[in-house]
């Protein structure tokens, strides 16, 4: 069946990421929306907030001050969601016993870090140029290189890889005692996906157990190679390549993509197009083509509905502790989530049929890159200085 048909017909598309499906439904954006609507974003910041506990020389709510800047700076979150630190819980294990296996929980510790992205209170990523996005991508490399177990079968990379990155003492963290599992780094941008300080920034999140989502992935990944004896998502990104349907960008290292599962309407997975396990593999270009590729998908992002774009995006790699077969089946990518659907003020909702059955969406992803690679060119808001 041509693919062309799925643009007007309800199905189901798979992510072989994940194991999941989703429902497609073309045809609802005809549909009027009479729902809430977001306040569009007014970008009026000051360039330096005495407020701002992000800001370079203020104060935090922990009473700790801000050193003065000039790039990145990196801190344990005054607000840890998880700590080095706690009661101790070893949990009864008994086959026998219902609650054991149904009540079941475990104890998870770690250490949680803000980034912030710029000195400058202003601004996003979006607004920076790729040369200014390198600098979060090198602390984001040393932050992980510093994690890494004595006897990660990415160890010697990490090496290479702290020696070749400039040190940045605001920038810089002393690993925990502990050896911890997995390093999440993500970032929550607009109030609208719960981001309480506009201040550009980051957060890395760093616990003793693998978590859900790149759990799935590793499962996922590792059946696929364990099967085709090749890489899903070399594959996947040679598949794209070749069809070019829900390409949004690319430059030489990395693949720009609206993925063939997408959920929200403007989803967004950037792929390295070699096989690139952490970031501690990427060499000093390729450091660079990835700030370009974030850079493009942010500023594509504002320029879509004229607005500072909402989104939550996260790095997927290899974990922290891990064998040389998780390190080898992991594949550097990054997802971007973004709510916005028809406008600045209309979003998405994950509610009834997604909440009780399966994801679902209207615009299919082809019609969103489409849109997204129309959206390139200066950042909307330089043209209105």
């Amino acid at each position: 069946m041509p693919e062309q048909v799925l643009d007007d017909i309800s199905h189901r598309r798979y992510n072989p990421l994940t194991g999941s499906w989703l429902l497609v439904s073309p045809h609802r954006t005809k549909r009027p929306w009479q729902g809430q609507q977001e306040a569009p974003s007014k970008n009026v910041l000051p360039e330096y907030d005495p407020k701002c506990y992000l800001c370079p020389g203020n104060k935090r709510a922990q009473g700790d001050s801000n050193p003065q800047y000039a790039k990145t700076f990196t801190f344990v979150n005054d607000y840890s969601a998880v700590k080095e630190q706690q009661q101790e819980y070893t949990p009864e294990v008994n086959k026998d016993d219902v609650a054991s296996l149904l009540l079941q929980a475990q104890p998870v510790t770690g250490r949680c870090y803000v980034l912030t992205f710029s000195p400058k209170h202003d601004i996003t990523l979006a607004d920076m140029a790729a040369a200014e996005i390198v600098p979060v991508i090198q602390t984001w490399t040393r932050i992980y290189a510093s994690h890494l177990s004595a006897t990660h079968p990415l160890r010697n990379q990490a090496d290479k890889a702290l020696a070749s990155i400039p040190t940045n003492p605001d920038g810089e963290v002393d690993p925990p005692k502990a050896q911890l599992r997995y390093m999440q780094i993500f970032e929550n941008k607009g109030a609208a996906m719960g981001c309480s300080n506009p201040h550009p920034h980051c957060q890395v999140w760093t616990t003793s157990a693998l978590p859900e989502e790149p759990g799935k992935e590793f499962a996922q990944m590792a059946q696929y190679r364990g099967e085709h004896g090749r890489h899903l998502l070399a594959d996947y990104a040679g598949l794209e390549m070749e069809k070019q349907d829900r390409v949004v960008w690319q430059n030489e290292g990395f693949l720009v993509v609206c993925p063939w599962w997408a959920v929200w309407p403007f989803e967004v997975l950037i792929l390295a197009k070699r096989h690139v396990r952490a970031l501690v593999d990427l060499t000093d270009g390729e450091r660079l083509q990835l700030a370009e590729a974030v850079q493009e998908v942010t500023r594509r992002y504002d320029n879509l509905f004229e607005t500072s774009f909402p989104y939550s995006s996260g790095i997927h790699q290899a974990p922290l502790d891990c064998t040389e077969e998780e390190a080898e089946t992991s594949w550097l990518h990054m997802h971007f989530y973004p709510p916005l659907l028809r406008s600045a003020t209309v979003r998405k909702f994950l509610v009834g049929y997604e909440l009780m059955a399966e994801p679902q969406r209207d615009i299919t992803p082809e019609q969103a890159a489409a849109r997204l690679r129309n959206c390139g060119g200066e950042l909307y808001r330089k043209l209105l200085n």
